[in-house]
């Protein structure tokens, strides 16, 4: 289906999304949207930037009962991050198609008793939070389960690995039995799949891309050097690339500081972000960059899942991915919407293997590349 009108969306949608520019669904929407809403259970995989978000949302603002004021979806989500990102997605629908949809976002490191008033006083409509706290606050009893008659799991393959698994159980146990399980992931693995059929009721898989795939409209490449020089390399290709704006993934939390402070010390405005921050020190760190106060934000794959900042041109991976599947999340957050993309790994002999493999696994071709007084070439 190419139109919204075609899917029979709501006018006011149809005009609200039409203030973001976004005038036809993107095909996980397409798919998706007369599934969810009959309220079947879904597993739907589809590649980053691909409008996954608002393939949810979507059905949701048409299924929510604006006149009671009462939680009826919660969206679950494994970063902070995203969930205040999918929570200013909620806002800014809401705000443009004048369609009253209340939402909260719920997350640990912030005062409990503040968030519990907030529940009594808004009653939100949707929920968006982080595991832990949201099964605490069910636990309270001060947010009702009861009333939740669809649970979205964002980055589902993230959010049922290790320790992560019991607590979703557990939330999913506390509400309605005929309540409705979506998931959603640029990355749905067997495994995934295999513990959504335990939890859901005959999910429809939905695959609005081939396993594995990476946007076509990132340009990958790659810069060779030995380990000592990665550094030096990153910082010539940032002067020749002169990107927007940046993200510069590193494996170790421990050394994001140290080159954060490197790279502003070479007159790049960066910022770091970290696991360890406290929540206001990370939101702070990501507003910079969104407003263009930092071009450059040094991270571990923590801002590589579902971080959405639109005009990132670049994405340079200082160390390799440990997976495939951190190198499509990494390559992800560039390239969004209909935008144009490069991903620039710097990396060792070493890892040439590495190069190869995903070359083969995602049919992309990944280009070697030098510097060359100042600017990237191919490499001979």
């Amino acid at each position: 289906m190419n139109t919204f009108e075609q899917l029979n969306l709501n006018n006011k949608l149809i005009d609200g999304l039409k203030k973001q520019d976004i005038t036809s669904p993107t095909e996980v929407q397409s798919l998706t949207f007369k599934n969810i809403l009959e309220h079947k259970d879904i597993l739907a995989n589809a590649q980053t930037g691909s409008g996954k978000t608002l393939a949810y949302l979507l059905p949701m603002f048409e299924k929510i009962d604006t006149t009671k004021r009462e939680t009826q979806v919660l969206i679950l989500a494994p970063t902070h991050e995203l969930v205040v990102q999918i929570t200013n997605q909620i806002s800014l629908l809401a705000d443009n198609s004048t369609i009253p949809v209340t939402c909260l976002p719920i997350i640990g490191e912030v005062n409990i008793q503040k968030q519990i008033k907030n529940i009594k006083s808004i009653k939100p409509h949707i929920v968006v939070g982080s595991c832990g706290r949201v099964l605490d606050l069910i636990k309270q009893k001060k947010l009702k389960a009861h009333n939740i008659k669809t649970i979205i799991l964002d980055e589902v393959d993230s959010l049922l690995s290790g320790k992560n698994i019991s607590v979703v159980k557990d939330i999913i146990k506390c509400t309605l039995r005929d309540r409705q399980l979506l998931g959603f992931s640029a990355s749905l693995n067997e495994k995934t799949i295999d513990i959504c059929t335990d939890l859901m009721k005959e999910p429809v898989v939905i695959r609005a891309t081939k396993e594995m795939t990476i946007n076509p409209k990132i340009n990958h490449m790659y810069l060779l050097g030995e380990k000592r020089d990665k550094f030096t390399l990153l910082r010539k290709a940032l002067a020749s690339a002169n990107p927007k704006r940046a993200i510069v993934f590193v494996n170790n939390e421990e050394s994001i500081e140290v080159i954060t402070s490197k790279l502003n010390y070479h007159g790049y405005k960066a910022i770091g972000i970290f696991g360890q921050m406290t929540k206001e020190d990370r939101k702070n760190a990501l507003n910079k960059f969104r407003i263009g106060k930092a071009r450059v934000l040094v991270s571990s794959d923590l801002s590589a899942r579902g971080l959405d900042v639109v005009d990132t041109s670049h994405v340079f991976n200082l160390d390799f991915p440990g997976s495939k599947n951190e190198y499509i999340h990494r390559a992800g957050r560039t390239a969004r919407g209909n935008r144009k993309g490069d991903a620039i790994s710097i990396v060792t002999k070493a890892e040439l293997a590495d190069i190869k493999r995903y070359k083969r696994e995602f049919n992309i071709n990944i280009k070697p590349k030098t510097i060359k007084e100042g600017t990237i070439i191919d490499a001979k």
